[in-house]
């Protein structure tokens, strides 16, 4: 009988210790935030995270990057609280969400122009959609058969997990057009980061690509775009994307579990807010809300 006196409380004990971590574990992941995907707004993100944290000094935020596709995956399995993505969801992905039991919720937090990028000795300074289509899905090679050098054209994209590669894809390649199956040129080369097309292009004449407007630097050029060859020529600018002028602009977006909530949602109150959209103008990207 003696045992057993001494026995019940034991459990007890053990069983307040569980609790006790378990709500350990809870108030740690409540005080940390996950934010994953696209490596347009990889820097972005941290800059957010930064400022945010001086704000909110208990919550810890890591943003990581590894494309829009990643982030919709680790949304999906739990591993992060915020996916960020570079281009809308597919139908697929939102169906994925439901099965997991929950709807995503897409907030537009910046927008951003897509930048078609050159070495800065190259001669041409401007390219119609139509031209941007057959230089890389390969139809012209070389860059005299568009009034260039005669030089081969080095074609560069993101991979296939990016945010960025999907919607160059379905905005440049494929015009928008459903019944289109136009692909990038077989000899493309597929680039981790935004930062290895800028350093590509960088050293090398004859290549060509594209990333967010916010990597724009001296070391390239960055070339204007027209709709047809009727339309004006128009440079990737904050005026242009905002205006809607500039041909390929697009919507930057976060992405939750359902309705966000406790730090997710202090977060995005943040990001959409005063200091939030400041941090957006001073990375080069553009403001979504004027305050």
């Amino acid at each position: 009988m003696q045992t057993k006196r001494f026995l019940i409380p034991a459990i007890l004990s053990c069983l307040g210790l569980l609790f006790l971590a378990g709500c350990s574990r809870q108030s740690q992941q409540a005080n940390s935030l996950q934010i994953k995907g696209s490596d347009t707004m990889v820097n972005l993100g941290q800059a957010w995270a930064e400022a945010f944290m001086k704000v909110y000094p208990k919550v810890s935020v890591a943003v990581t990057g590894g494309g829009s596709g990643t982030g919709i995956a680790a949304l999906l399995s739990k591993t992060c609280d915020i996916a960020e993505l570079s281009r809308e969801l597919k139908p697929e992905e939102i169906a994925m969400a439901r099965e997991k039991g929950f709807d995503p919720k897409q907030i537009t937090v910046a927008l951003d122009g897509l930048a078609v990028v050159v070495h800065p000795a190259n001669p041409l300074s401007q390219l119609t959609m139509e031209q941007l289509a057959a230089i890389f899905s390969g139809k012209v090679t070389n860059w005299k058969e568009i009034g260039g050098a005669d030089l081969a054209i080095v074609v560069l994209s993101r991979e296939v997990n990016s945010g960025t590669h999907v919607y160059f894809k379905e905005h440049v390649l494929r015009g928008m057009r459903k019944e289109s199956q136009a692909e990038f040129a077989a000899n493309a080369l597929m680039l981790s980061s935004s930062q290895a097309i800028a350093d590509e292009v960088a050293q090398n004449p004859g290549a060509v690509g594209y990333y967010g407007m916010g990597y724009i630097s001296p070391r390239e050029k960055a070339l204007a775009i027209a709709n047809d060859a009727a339309s004006p020529f128009v440079q990737p600018t904050i005026e242009n994307v905002v205006s809607q002028a500039y041909p390929i602009s697009r919507p930057l977006l976060m992405v939750t579990r359902g309705q966000p909530q406790g730090p997710v949602a202090d977060f995005l109150t943040f990001v959409l807010g005063p200091e939030g959209q400041k941090i957006v103008k001073e990375i080069d990207f553009v403001p979504v809300k004027k305050n």
